[in-house]
């Protein structure tokens, strides 16, 4: 009678590291796309190794930090939540412990059990711990394992440091002939990588999404390189 509990936490479980995996990835495309942006813009305006490089170290620092807070501030928010629930479950459970009863009956009951099978079963949770199957069944929270807004923060700030790492090295490190080209070309295939990885994550058909994230990167490249070189020619 706990397998259905048992299946579902797993399940559970295994839908948070998808979430956290395309977190992942879309930090480090983010990183990917707003430093390489930020670089070809600037070597449209001129080619100094020195300026690229503080350019770039500016954008990935700036980038990482905001994506660190961002999602600290968006996951504590979550996490005060999910303590909130708890407490107002806790609060019934002791208030009115039928009446949660009866709820988690007939939340079995509208998942497949018959009356009397989800009866006995609500009865066998509460004993072994009502909170805990309020929180899984009736909230969808495993009280162990609440969001981490610290996690989640420095997930983000090395997803997005991962990223900026790749136009920023691409940028800085070939001759000046060469860092333009090998920066858009490096930068064109992680994006194919990001797009086609987010895709198989979220069980979607990978090409559409590869298409958007090369055609976005590749926009945002054209549109700062374009304002570079016009800042460059006017002396900006």
């Amino acid at each position: 009678m706990m397998e259905p509990t048992h299946d579902e936490a797993h399940e559970g479980g295994m839908g948070q590291r998808l979430n956290w995996l395309r977190a992942a990835v879309l930090g480090a495309n983010d990183g990917i796309v707003s430093t390489a942006g930020l670089v070809v813009g600037v070597a449209g305006a001129t080619d100094d190794r020195a300026a690229l490089l503080t350019a770039g170290l500016a954008g990935l620092l700036a980038g990482s930090m905001s994506m660190a807070a961002g999602e600290y501030v968006s996951v504590s928010t979550q996490r005060d939540s999910e303590k909130a629930a708890l407490a107002m479950e806790r609060r019934e459970l002791r208030e009115s412990p039928e009446a949660e009863l009866e709820e988690l009956t007939g939340l079995l009951e509208a998942r497949g059990l018959s009356r009397e099978l989800a009866r006995e079963a609500a009865e066998q949770l509460t004993r072994r711990d009502a909170l805990r199957a309020h929180a899984r069944v009736e909230l969808g929270i495993d009280p162990d394992e609440l969001t981490n807004p610290w996690h989640a923060a420095w997930a983000s700030f090395l997803a997005f440091t991962v990223g900026a790492l790749l136009p920023l090295l691409a940028i800085v490190l070939p001759p000046a002939d060469w860092r333009l080209w090998i920066t858009v070309v490096s930068v064109l295939a992680a994006l194919v990588l990001t797009g086609w990885s987010s895709a198989r994550l979220g069980a979607a058909a990978p090409g559409r999404a590869v298409l958007r994230n090369v055609m976005g990167g590749a926009l945002a490249m054209g549109i700062t390189y374009a304002a570079g070189t016009l800042l460059g020619a006017v002396g900006v």
